[in-house]
C-alpha cells in the first residue's frame, strides 16, 4: 500500500475522498474482516464464552434455520 494517493477535493480544495485501486480497496476489505473475527473472539473470550469449533457452529446454524 506505498502507493501515491489521488484525492478528490471539494471547491474549497479540501481532501472529501480519495481514489484507489480495485485491488487495493479488495485488500482493505479483506483485512477488515479478519479484524472484525479477532475482535469477536476478543469480545466471546472477555465474556468467559466456550469456542466452539467451526463444523460444530456450522452445524448449529443449519440446525436453527431447519427449524425455522
Amino acid at each position: 500500500m506505498g502507493k501515491e494517493r489521488q484525492y478528490v477535493v471539494n471547491e474549497r480544495g479540501e481532501k472529501v475522498a480519495v481514489v484507489i485501486s480495485i485491488e487495493e480497496y479488495e485488500k482493505i476489505l479483506e483485512d477488515l474482516e479478519d479484524l472484525e473475527d479477532v475482535r469477536a473472539y476478543d469480545e466471546a473470550m472477555a465474556l468467559g464464552e466456550t469456542p466452539v469449533p467451526f463444523d460444530e457452529a456450522v452445524e448449529r446454524i443449519e440446525r436453527e434455520r431447519k427449524s425455522k
